[in-house]
């Protein structure tokens, strides 16, 4: 494997990489534009919830329950309607997503030491926006009895929560490390995509097949331009999400970037891999895009988690490296954790590297001789 054919393949590749503007500005434009818009977009904080209060008792109990309901942040009353008709029409109309329903007797009970119910409903089409209601409606309403008890006894179990690596519960610290991994995934896959179907369009494939320059040598001479732009890219991105999106940066900036590196060599080798297979550019993109941004999305843990998924496609997900380098951008960022726990993914993502850089080699191979 000679250097010289390597730095001369990379110098071609750099100059119509440079010359082609649009592609140019769009490896280092649209990262950033996708980091901040998903940064702001997704979200699974739930605040502001639209509640209506039907309150039969009217009382100055019943009345301290909704303060504290409204007090807690999460809840604004929008409406006291005076009857379940009404209380329909507010959920029907999404006017409201919570119903809060006091009965008359609330604040006699209260008062006597005997139990009270509280009727409450759940708009249920949003089923994630339900289910975290339904945990603040429980939390503050053990607030409220435990407030209104008249027992000298202690409770049994004092209870401290304490939360680890993300104590505000903010959703962006548990996304924008998925963000990181899903845009690289897009951006190296369709940027290389396009170098091997460019040469067979262009006609300019037949010239290299003519030359000494090995497989090998053609692809990493390649991947270098791409690799330096995406490694440009990532250290933006980790920039940005430290630096103007707040998210805690706790552990090895250098395992991290020797993660990207990795991640990067594996993604740019697909990128080349489907171009040297489909010889074609609009295929080439469309095919690196749909490979990339699906199984990225759906099947990394970026959003939703590989536990919860069937068993079949637990099994795919291992056959995505995103998958890994999810886990470890989220392990570097948030838990501070190194090497030690880290190996394993690692290795796999090295793995992947390593077999993706071969058949694309391979399959040039075919190409060429």
């Amino acid at each position: 494997m000679s250097p010289l054919r390597i730095k001369a393949i990379a110098h071609k590749e750099w100059i119509q990489v440079r010359r082609d503007h649009l592609s140019l500005a769009m490896a280092f434009l649209l990262p950033v534009i996708l980091l901040l818009i998903y940064a702001y977009a997704i979200t699974f904080d739930v605040n502001n919830i639209l509640m209506a209060v039907y309150d039969q008792d009217k009382s100055s109990v019943s009345r301290e329950l909704v303060a504290q309901f409204t007090e807690s942040g999460y809840f604004t009353t929008v409406a006291y309607p005076d009857s379940y008709t009404q209380i329909d029409r507010y959920l029907d109309s999404d006017s409201a997503r919570v119903a809060l329903v006091i009965p008359f007797d609330f604040s006699k009970n209260i008062r006597t030491g005997r139990r009270s119910s509280v009727e409450v409903l759940l708009d249920g089409s949003n089923s994630n926006t339900a289910t975290i209601a339904l945990g603040y409606i429980t939390g503050i309403a053990g607030q409220f009895s435990r407030r209104q008890a008249s027992s000298p006894i202690p409770p049994v179990i004092d209870l401290r929560n304490r939360v680890w690596y993300n104590p505000e519960l903010k959703s962006r610290n548990f996304v924008i490390p998925g963000l990181i991994a899903l845009i690289m995934s897009v951006i190296v896959s369709v940027l290389t995509s396009l170098t091997i179907a460019r040469e067979w369009d262009r006609g300019t494939m037949e010239q290299l097949i003519s030359t000494p320059v090995k497989p090998a040598e053609l692809v990493i001479g390649k991947l270098i331009p791409y690799f330096l732009i995406g490694f440009a890219d990532t250290a933006l991105c980790v920039l940005i999400s430290a630096f103007l999106l707040g998210v805690p940066l706790r552990g090895s900036i250098f395992l991290l970037f020797a993660a990207s590196a990795i991640f990067l060599t594996g993604g740019l080798s697909f990128g080349v891999l489907i171009s040297a297979a489909t010889r074609n550019q609009l295929f080439a993109s469309m095919l690196g895009m749909l490979t990339s941004f699906l199984p990225s999305f759906l099947l990394s843990g970026f959003v939703f988690s590989i536990a919860n998924m069937p068993a079949p496609l637990r099994v795919v997900t291992y056959a995505v490296p995103a998958r890994y380098f999810v886990s470890i951008l989220k392990g570097i960022f948030l838990k501070g954790i190194g090497m030690r726990f880290l190996a394993l993914e690692m290795a796999l993502l090295s793995l992947y590297g390593a077999v993706v850089f071969i058949l694309a080699c391979r399959k040039l191979k075919k190409r060429i001789e």
